[in-house]
């Protein structure tokens, strides 16, 4: 890893993952983003955010990982592609599949799916997560945007940043909740107890969802649930935290709930601007057949 001290007087006033994409060209800002969330960039020896203003006489430390050298395989993995073309590609992930390779889960990812569907995919988030914007959970299904270039990658990733993007979830939940819609604004953080999960915590970042009841079964409710930001594990900690966990959650539910092999959830919406085109386009997946098999159980 490589250290650089910068200097950044030109860039007064600039938020600091603008100005250090605008410095130093081959990084991007959602590069910068990941450096600032793993701690790698310094201002005056301090951690700072990503909305943070620069100031003369800061001195800016960034520690540059090293380029991976990681063979990804190629896998059919007969993934359901509900849109693609030059630019994007949208999929819809299976409950059960992880989204890119990491320690235990080398094979049988949503990227060596992708990676043998089609070679062309951006490199803005390294070698091991080739085209991938955002995530969802291993067992979360739905809709994924995918970008095949690095301009497509910028594009949506500022639409995130933005929190321009369309994204609804469909999900199961412990309690009867009697409102029909809330919202839930609540800072996200890692859980200072248990560093695997994430918490409500003061000095956490900003997490927004809104949520409306669109069915009840008696000691469950089935909620959508719209994402304003994209915070990991947002919608399980938010429910959680409003008192209404997510039905089968090995790790935010209760130790009594559904056998389902997972949080049932599922991101059945997904709508944004094309990052070539600027048309808006929107996709929807319908609920797996085990969600729709449990539901109408639940309706008996």
């Amino acid at each position: 890893m490589a250290v650089v001290t910068l200097t950044m007087e030109d860039f007064a006033g600039e938020r600091i993952d603008k100005a250090l994409s605008s410095m130093e060209a081959s990084w991007s800002r959602s590069q910068i983003s990941n450096w600032l969330d793993e701690e790698r960039i310094l201002v005056n020896g301090v951690n700072v955010k990503a909305k943070y203003k620069v100031k003369l006489g800061d001195v800016v430390e960034v520690d540059v990982p090293e380029v991976e050298d990681l063979e990804i395989v190629p896998e059919d993995l007969n993934l359901e592609i509900v849109y693609e073309d030059a630019d994007v590609l949208v999929v819809n992930k299976p409950r059960g599949m992880v989204v890119h390779p990491a320690p235990g889960h080398a094979t049988g990812t949503l990227v060596n799916g992708l990676m043998y569907h089609c070679k062309d995919l951006s490199g803005i988030n390294g070698v091991a997560r080739p085209g991938i914007v955002h995530r969802i959970d291993k067992d979360t299904s739905g809709l994924l945007m995918v970008a095949k270039n690095d301009v497509a990658h910028e594009g949506l990733v500022n639409q995130l940043v933005e929190k321009s993007v369309t994204r609804k979830y469909t999900a199961l939940v412990h309690g009867h909740i009697a409102h029909e819609k809330g919202t839930i604004d609540a800072p996200i953080g890692r859980d200072q107890k248990d560093r695997q999960k994430q918490a409500i915590v003061d000095n956490g970042k900003h997490a927004v969802t809104h949520f409306q009841v669109m069915e009840r079964f008696g000691e469950f409710s089935l909620v959508e649930c719209r994402l304003e930001t994209g915070r990991t594990h947002q919608i399980r900690v938010h429910m959680n935290y409003i008192g209404y966990p997510l039905a089968g959650d090995p790790k935010y539910g209760p130790k009594k709930t559904i056998d389902f092999g997972g949080q049932v959830l599922h991101a059945g919406v997904l709508g944004f601007v094309h990052p070539v085109t600027k048309e808006y386009l929107e996709f929807s997946a319908p609920l797996p057949a085990d969600f729709q098999e449990l539901l109408a159980e639940l309706r008996k």
